[in-house]
């Protein structure tokens, strides 16, 4: 292997990584190819399979017992796809105050941390924004859910086309 800094030849060895890129101290891969270049200094890391790496890296944060540190609470949101303003909005806060819990000005509370980590263990890394629909939430007048269900197969769903025939609107 070329080195592309310099076009000298690179040695590949199995060894243990510090991974910095993700933002988050303290992370090894362990027993991952790295290429090195003599001449230069250049490094280079194989990673196989990174979305796979970085949701297994993002459960695992979500899952320790201590409270979110600022790095932690913006790796998450960031591998959930949500701009600052984005979750803020799903999160039911301002944006200025994710960025004071990411810069460690202020303590996440607790039911938004536990919100945060419910995102990791229940949504795909979103691309589309699927929870759009959250920034609306509590902000229309309460009123009672009016909803058809049926069961298909011993399964219960909603049922859009019923709600016209059984009235309810």
């Amino acid at each position: 292997m070329k080195c592309v800094e310099c076009g000298a030849e690179m040695t590949t060895h199995r060894e243990n990584y510090k991974y910095g890129a993700c933002g988050l101290p303290g992370v090894t891969l362990v027993g991952v190819d790295v290429s090195r270049c003599r001449d230069c200094g250049e490094v280079e890391v194989a990673i196989p399979n990174i979305e796979g790496l970085h949701r297994v890296l993002a459960q695992e944060v979500a899952r320790k017992r201590e409270r979110l540190t600022p790095a932690e609470i913006r790796y998450l949101r960031k591998w959930l796809g949500l701009s600052g303003v984005d979750f803020a909005a799903h999160v039911g806060v301002t944006a200025e105050t994710v960025s004071r819990w990411e810069q460690g000005a202020t303590a996440m509370g607790g039911s938004a941390e536990r919100l945060l980590r419910w995102f990791v263990f229940t949504r795909e890394p979103v691309s589309e924004y699927p929870l759009n629909m959250l920034k609306d939430v509590a902000i229309a007048q309460p009123r009672p859910i009016k909803v058809g269900l049926r069961v298909e197969h011993g399964h219960w769903q909603a049922a859009m086309e019923t709600r016209a025939l059984a009235g309810i609107s």
